[in-house]
């Protein structure tokens, strides 16, 4: 069985979640980036949980995304994203698949959905 097995962007805690950090900050801050699909869909899954934390207006939400995020992104989150999004459920991201790079990884494009 596979209890309690995540996926991970690397060997290592730290390295993966400073490597998750920069790539959140990336997406919130340009809205749009181009990796791989495996990083790509743990992105998806790290930024919609931070849009939706932005949608509630409590001060414990805002420190937790604060603490996720750089002071820039946390703000468009809370400024632009969670209310451009305010009456969606869910589904804040979309992968599009473009040709490999050189290395034949299959890249994506992850980008907010308008």
């Amino acid at each position: 069985m596979r209890h309690r097995k995540k996926a991970k962007l690397a060997i290592g805690k730290d390295y993966s979640r400073r490597k998750m950090r920069q790539y959140s900050n990336a997406l919130v801050l340009h809205e749009r980036i181009e990796t791989t699909a495996a990083t790509g869909k743990l992105i998806r899954s790290h930024v919609e949980k931070l849009i939706t934390k932005g949608k509630t207006e409590t001060l414990h939400a805002r420190r937790q995304l604060f603490s996720e995020l750089s002071d820039n992104a946390a703000r468009k989150v809370y400024e632009v994203l969670s209310p451009k999004f305010k009456d969606r459920k869910g589904g804040y991201t979309r992968l599009i698949r473009v040709p490999s790079g050189k290395d034949g990884m299959p890249k994506v494009i992850v980008e907010f959905v308008e």
